[in-house]
Order: structure tokens, then C-alpha cells, then sequence
């Protein structure tokens, strides 16, 4: 007979959304009114989580959350002792070890995680003896059990309430669907039921590493690219999908962000996660199964579209323009009353941009677009997802990827020949980003000193046109925001002044 005290060894799928609603409240009537949930029980309970880690944070630097989990009221409590791993892919669809054992109270068992990974991660029980509390999720679950014909079961949770650590506090208001029964492509059925009406945003941070983020002081902080580790072995397509899954989850981590930071390093990273996006998957769009598109991105373009202005008004704003101030003003007391004015005009649309990209994010079809885009990157491996049937060689990835950065560089070379028009510079700079980002992606196939070389080159390249445009971009914003006259023609005359052609890769 099992002790009590063993644990219920598991693996949980996931789908994690995050809700950008600007209000939470309401949330559990309006996804109880949605068509897949609506005459669905639902039961709702209070779990308050205290996670635990050592000073240093071993646990987190191996991947792994252990938690006190108390159920019911403070006066009769249940608890439940778990240790999680983490998912190995950067993705809203995560698979996760997962060792749950109830315990008599609010003390952590070293027995009870002796069936579990423990003994590999702490095999001298060190770590154990210096754990101690380091964050607390509170929040409350309302839960729908949803059985579809085809016999899948999907278990759709609803969490609203808040991480604490320290002083800091994060809101909590996010779905959790939970695959019981059946193949992961039910939580993407389920989910696109459900994104028809709700507004959602597929979300790979877990509630423990959004923890970690808080007790570390950099929630919200902008994701920067994190180029997967791609091996000799995986064929073409498996290395576009780490490549799509990592630079997608950079994208969508820093829309969530963009919830409440006004950082304007997150739009930057947002805007490059898109752009490392796109650029992979034209990098390996002959590769991928061609019976499985990706889907529109057109219900994304109005979210694009004011993400680009507002990086354009900051850019203008943080870079651009304050290095010009004393140029312009040469001590002169009306020149310097009409730089602020613009200084202020541009602060007063950079905020109204700002809510422009958030009402963006709050709207049904870019949620279900972007949940789309998970699917099909999550199922290229599939083949049953895909109906592809080949299984014919595949081609080296090693060789695929020293082709493919040869092409891209010949394309570079033969733009940077042609005139050098404003239509011209503008493919240059796209190209060189191309190149840069490629490089980035399959380093580790690519001779190094030429891939050191290149990248160089491309990033050469992109910062100088780069510079040039974010001149002419400051002096249109200008013009816009109806700024003196004077103004707007100094700055554009900067821009042309400082316009010049840039050598190519050789």
C-alpha cells in the first residue's frame, strides 16, 4: 500500500493565457457566458502558494519551483507539498514534471520528495536545509471541466489575485488550461473557442518564474533575444521551430510586459521580437511543411502599426532630439520655449500612443491570431498536425544553414550596388537585419571568423542607416505635432546633412 506521504508522480500540458482586460472584474461571469464554458459547473476555491528557494536561488538556477500549497480556509487548512520542473521550450504551451503529496501543515517534507528529481538537484540535502520562504501567489480559481466528443478532456481555470514579494506586488489574472485527457491540440481547440470572445495572450512565464522575477526587482523588465541551442542532429525544421518558438515567446513576453511598464525598452524588444520573427521564418519558410501554413498575420497589423509609432516617438524623444536641444536653441530664449514645447507635445503623444497599444492588445482577434501562431509553430514537428507524410532524408542542417547565410549575404551585396535611394537604403537596412538575425539564429554552424565578420557588417549597416532614418522620422514627427515651422527644417536638414553610404560585407 503507498505511504501518504508519496507523491502522485505527473506531467502536466499547459496552455497558458494571459487576459489583458483592463478590468478584471467580471472576468468569471463573462467566460462563463462564452459558448464552450456556458452550462459547464464551475467550481471556484482560494489557493494561497508560498514558494520556497535558499538565499542564492538554487532551485531557480536549476530550473526547478517547490511549494507549499494551502487549500481551504486559514482556520482548516489542507496543504500540498510540490515540486515542479521547468518546461524545457519557451512557449504558452509547456509540458512540466509536476510532484504533488499532501502534508499535515506548513512545513516542508524532505520525505516526501524522495520519489521525486530532489535527491538529483539536492543529493546532500544542503539545499533543503537553506530553503526559506521567497514569494507567495494568492489568488483566487474558478475552474470548468470541459469533455469534448472526440474524448478529449481540457480542465479551463480561471486565476485572478496577485504575487507578493517583499513589498512588491504583481496582479494575477490569467487561464490556465490543463490538458486531462486526450492530445494537446484540444487546449488549442478549447482555447480558440474561448478567444473568439475574450481577449487573450499566449504567455510562457510561469506563476514561479513570474515570482522570481518580482523578488529579483524585474517584473516587467524587457526580454532581449536568447538565440536557442541548435544541435548537428535536429533536422531543418526542428531547428526552425526552436528558432520560431523562442523569437515568437520574445515578441508576445514583451506585449505582456507592455500591460503596465512604460519602459521604452520594452516597445524596442517587442518590435525586434517581431522583426527576429518574420526574418526566421523567411530564413526557413522553403524548409517547413508546405500543407501547413502559418496563419494571417493581418489581425496583427493595427497592434504593428502602433507599436511602430510609438517606438518612432520614442526614439524621437529619449534619442534623437535631446542631443540636438543646444544646436538648435544657441542660448536663444525663443528657440529654447520652442524646443520644449515640442518636448512636451511628443511626451503628451507617446502617452496617448501608449494607451493606443494597450486597447490594441485588449481587442479578441489579435488574442486569437496570436494563439494561432503558437498552434502552428507548436505543431511543425507534428505530423499529424501537419498531414505531411514525408519521410524521406533530410537535408544536414549544417549545409543548409552555410547556404542559406551565403544567399542572404549576395542578396546584401547586390542591394548595397544599386542607388542608393531612400527606397534602396530602406531594403539595405532590411536586409542587413536579416543578416544579422540569421547569423544570430545558426551561429554555431557558420565559420566563425566569417560569421564574426559579417555580423559586424549587418550590424554596421543597420545602425547607420538606421540614424539617418530616426533623423528624418524626428523631423516628420515634428511637422505632425505642428511644431515651429524653423524647427522641423533644422531637423531635417541634420538628417540630410548626416546621410552618407555605407560599405557592404565583403
Amino acid at each position: 500500500m503507498k505511504r501518504a506521504d508519496t507523491p502522485r508522480p505527473a506531467g502536466e500540458i499547459e496552455l497558458k493565457l494571459a487576459l489583458p482586460a483592463a478590468d478584471a472584474t467580471g472576468l468569471a461571469r463573462r467566460l462563463a457566458r462564452v459558448p464552450v464554458l456556458a452550462r459547464r459547473k464551475a467550481s471556484a476555491q482560494h489557493l494561497h502558494n508560498i514558494y520556497y528557494d535558499t538565499p542564492e536561488l538554487a532551485l531557480r538556477q536549476q530550473r526547478a519551483a517547490l511549494r507549499l500549497r494551502r487549500l481551504g480556509s486559514e482556520a482548516r487548512p489542507r496543504w500540498l507539498q510540490t515540486l515542479k520542473t521547468a518546461a524545457e521550450e519557451d512557449s504558452a504551451l509547456s509540458r512540466r514534471g509536476e510532484w504533488e503529496v499532501p502534508v499535515p501543515d506548513a512545513a516542508l517534507r524532505r520525505r516526501a520528495l524522495k520519489e521525486t528529481p530532489w535527491p538529483r538537484l539536492d543529493p546532500d540535502g544542503a539545499i533543503f536545509r537553506a530553503l526559506a520562504p521567497c514569494f507567495v501567489t494568492s489568488f483566487q480559481r474558478t475552474r470548468w471541466t470541459v469533455r469534448r466528443r472526440n474524448g478529449s478532456v481540457v480542465e479551463v481555470a480561471l486565476d485572478i489575485g496577485h504575487i507578493e514579494a517583499g513589498d512588491r506586488r504583481s496582479p494575477i489574472c490569467e487561464l490556465e488550461l490543463e490538458l486531462l485527457a486526450g492530445s494537446p491540440q484540444a487546449l488549442f481547440d478549447v482555447a480558440q473557442l474561448i478567444a473568439r470572445d475574450i481577449a487573450v495572450l499566449p504567455a510562457s512565464q510561469s506563476k514561479a518564474e513570474r515570482g522570481y522575477a518580482l523578488a529579483l526587482g524585474v517584473a516587467e523588465a524587457p526580454l532581449r533575444a536568447r538565440p536557442p541551442v541548435l544541435e548537428t542532429k535536429l533536422s531543418v525544421v526542428e531547428a526552425a521551430q526552436r528558432v520560431l518558438r523562442e523569437t515568437f515567446s520574445q515578441f508576445t513576453a514583451n506585449l505582456s510586459a507592455l500591460r503596465g511598464s512604460d519602459e521604452a525598452e520594452v516597445v524596442h524588444q517587442a518590435r525586434v521580437g517581431w522583426r527576429r520573427f518574420r526574418s526566421a521564418w523567411r530564413l526557413f519558410r522553403a524548409a517547413l511543411p508546405a500543407d501547413a501554413p502559418p496563419p494571417s498575420w493581418l489581425p496583427l497589423q493595427p497592434l504593428l502599426s502602433f507599436l511602430g509609432e510609438l517606438r518612432d516617438l520614442d526614439v524621437a524623444r529619449t534619442e534623437t532630439l535631446p542631443p540636438l536641444a543646444a544646436a538648435y536653441a544657441g542660448g536663444d530664449l525663443q528657440r529654447t520655449e520652442e524646443w520644449q514645447t515640442l518636448a512636451a507635445s511628443m511626451l503628451q503623444a507617446t502617452t496617448l500612443q501608449r494607451k493606443a497599444v494597450r486597447f490594441a492588445l485588449q481587442t479578441p482577434a489579435v488574442g486569437a491570431c496570436l494563439l494561432a501562431t503558437t498552434q502552428w509553430i507548436e505543431n511543425l514537428t507534428d505530423p499529424q498536425a501537419t498531414g505531411s507524410t514525408d519521410t524521406g532524408p533530410q537535408e544536414a542542417l549544417p549545409r543548409w544553414a552555410r547556404q542559406r547565410l551565403d544567399r542572404l549575404r549576395r542578396q546584401l551585396k547586390r542591394a548595397l550596388k544599386r542607388s542608393p535611394g531612400p527606397a534602396q537604403q530602406h531594403r539595405v537596412r532590411i536586409l542587413a537585419k536579416r543578416l544579422r538575425y540569421a547569423i544570430e539564429a545558426l551561429r554555431p554552424f557558420l565559420p566563425k571568423q566569417r560569421a564574426q565578420r559579417w555580423h559586424q557588417q549587418a550590424m554596421e549597416l543597420q545602425t547607420t542607416l538606421g540614424a539617418t532614418r530616426d533623423l528624418m522620422q524626428a523631423s516628420t514627427l515634428a511637422a505632425t505635432l505642428e511644431a515651429n515651422r524653423g524647427l522641423a527644417e533644422f531637423l531635417r536638414g541634420v538628417a540630410v546633412g548626416t546621410g552618407s553610404s555605407a560599405r557592404g560585407p565583403g
